[in-house]
């Protein structure tokens, strides 16, 4: 009945995304607006391989858009995404990427099943074993059809994943420099 975060269980988005977010979800916005923590894409690419990330168009602090690209690779502080596996379109470390971060009203979960069937109709016969319920789709539906925005809340912090065995390493290494910075206690639960 109430706003309420979303975000993916194998990425650490670290502490100012959920602050922000919590800012957010408590300000007393409209039901129709919608918030998003923007990362800067050279803190989100891994060393290990490839990743998906929602390439983002902003004004005003509004998104405008968002294009999921399911194939980014890391080029030094920038990146490339790839539709084909060969060629590579380069895009800049500065690139805001969504990281399915996503704080949302109560009415998302409305939208989100009003607007399935018909998305369902049209990608399942498409690709019916990896077809795929994005939430910048909806995001994108609400914006485009007026009826709704989506704040974006940015975040210059650095993003961590499991999604390889070797983004492990980096990420426990991560984690001690931040206790060692006082960022986070020495045990985090009790």
């Amino acid at each position: 009945d109430g706003s309420f975060a979303v975000i993916d269980a194998d990425d650490f988005y670290g502490r100012t995304a959920y602050t922000a977010l919590y800012d957010y979800l408590t300000s007393g916005k409209p039901d129709n607006e919608h918030a998003m923590v923007a990362y800067l894409l050279r803190n989100t690419v891994t060393e290990s391989g490839h990743v998906a990330r929602g390439i983002c168009q902003v004004e005003n602090g509004l998104l405008t858009d968002v294009v999921e690209r399911t194939h980014i690779e890391k080029r030094g502080s920038d990146g490339a995404y790839t539709e084909d596996g060969t060629t590579f379109v380069p895009l800049s470390g500065e690139t805001l990427v969504s990281m399915n971060c996503w704080g949302f009203s109560h009415s998302m979960m409305d939208e989100l099943i009003k607007r399935f069937p018909a998305w369902l109709d049209e990608n399942l016969p498409k690709n019916p074993l990896k077809c795929e319920y994005f939430l910048p789709f909806v995001a994108n539906a609400l914006i485009k059809d007026g009826e709704g925005s989506v704040r974006v809340l940015n975040c210059h912090e650095t993003w961590y994943g499991i999604t390889y065995k070797d983004d492990l390493a980096p990420f426990r290494a991560a984690v001690a420099r931040m206790r060692a910075d006082g960022i986070y206690p020495e045990r985090l639960l009790d």
